[in-house]
């Protein structure tokens, strides 16, 4: 007797939508669930953290998640530019904006996030833009044609690579980051100050501990500068905000859904919601009231809610490794462990060679033995090693461990571990 396949909705398709409906149906060995996937954007998942190669000739396509055995699976329904609109949890249905309706058994919220634009005055001038999708990369790249400066709101990871696409486009960038230094959340002084001196070369120009005050227009109505809060006046005719994100959850009030002290469809350490029936991941979901706003957490919460899902047996969702290993304007950095060495009594041990513009900092527990977590700069040779690290004792003596193709020399300057 055949079994009818209950149904799953998943709102949102996006990388970590994706990557769950396809964990689910590749173990799904029995059919016993038909999905529905209701995607806000007019086209399926695409590799979103590789969205700036969309401007040095990767096509759309290119960047697809959705391969044909996704996009022809009979158990798989994929509608794309159906923003859901509500949630019925006592009839258990989900309305979207064209009006259908669809009844779910099981529901997924991975609604993920959207860029925040502070709201100082001019922010929504013909010539501002975010740095989301490719619509948006559509937009700066048609506007970068007439344009020579342009002005990046944000220093982190993701202003740095709006930076680096105006670059690509032929358009001078200014940098503007209200923290001390670039990439606060993944580099130290020391690293930051290594990766601002080499993009600097590449022609940005950096502006830390200050913001945009407000955004000027020309005669015409378009963007022509912005004055930031320490008086400077920056020449600019694109302006693009990439100073975080803020997570899609207007569906969790009138749902009755609790949402996380910054935002995000409140849930526990599985991903689940106060309802039973109703769960949530990737950048959307406040797991225990914390969001996460990189893709590797949202991949862990999208199998556990999956493997749920299918009775799967698996371990509640820890505090993920947000380690990172990038490539930002062809500079190597990376950040691993307790970067910033907060644990209690943590020593540090730096390796500087400002003639070979790298930097390489780990850091250790009190009784000097055991990593805890490091920052390197211009050079990440030796990141893998020292991930696969973390938690144990050296295995080395640090400046070993440190050395790579450009820190193997002797270091400029090296300091034994200090108190941090």
């Amino acid at each position: 007797m055949t079994r009818t396949p209950r149904t799953l909705v998943v709102v949102g398709h996006g990388m970590v939508g994706h990557r769950l409906v396809e964990h689910l149906r590749a173990h799904d060995r029995h059919g016993t669930w038909r999905v529905v996937v209701l995607a806000e954007e007019p086209r399926p998942a695409y590799n979103r953290v590789a969205l700036s190669s969309y401007l040095e000739g990767k096509s759309a396509a290119d960047l697809t998640l959705a391969d044909h055995a996704f996009l022809t699976d009979p158990l798989v329904t994929l509608r794309t530019a159906a923003p859901a609109t509500g949630i019925d949890r006592r009839a258990r249905t989900v309305t979207t904006a064209d009006g259908t309706v669809t009844h779910y058994d099981a529901l997924v919220l991975a609604t993920g996030s959207r860029p925040f634009v502070p709201p100082v005055p001019g922010h929504d001038l013909p010539g501002c833009f975010v740095y989301r999708t490719f619509d948006d990369l559509d937009a700066l790249r048609a506007a970068a044609h007439e344009a020579r400066h342009g002005v990046v709101v944000g220093g982190g990871l993701l202003g740095l690579e709006a930076a680096n696409a105006l670059r690509l486009l032929g358009v001078l960038p200014h940098v503007v980051e209200l923290a001390p230094r670039l990439m606060p959340a993944q580099l130290d002084e020391g690293g930051a100050r290594v990766l601002a001196r080499l993009v600097g070369r590449l022609g940005l120009r950096v502006h830390c501990e200050t913001a945009v005050r407000t955004v000027r227009a020309r005669a015409d109505g378009r963007v022509g500068g912005v004055v930031l809060t320490d008086g400077t006046a920056l020449d600019a005719d694109l302006v693009v905000f990439s100073a975080g994100v803020r997570p899609c959850d207007e569906l969790a009030g009138p749902a009755g859904l609790a949402t996380g002290p910054r935002g995000g469809f409140l849930v526990d350490d599985r991903c689940r919601t106060e309802d039973p029936r109703v769960w949530a991941v990737g950048e959307c979901a406040a797991v225990r009231g914390r969001t996460y706003g990189l893709v590797a957490p949202g991949y862990s919460m999208a199998e556990l809610v999956a493997d749920q899902l299918l009775g799967r047996p698996g371990s509640p969702f820890a505090d993920p490794d947000t380690s990172a290993k990038l490539k930002l304007l062809g500079v190597d950095v990376a950040g691993f462990g307790d970067a910033h060495a907060e644990t209690e009594g943590a020593l540090e041990y730096v390796v500087r060679d400002d003639s070979a513009d790298t930097y390489a900092k780990i850091v250790l527990a009190p009784d000097g033995r055991v990593l805890l977590g490091g920052v390197l700069a211009g050079d990440a040779s030796a990141y893998r090693t020292l991930r696969a690290l973390v938690g144990r004792e050296l295995t080395a003596p640090p400046d070993t461990l440190l050395s790579g193709p450009a820190l193997g020399g002797p270091p400029s300057r090296a300091r034994e571990p200090a108190a941090a």
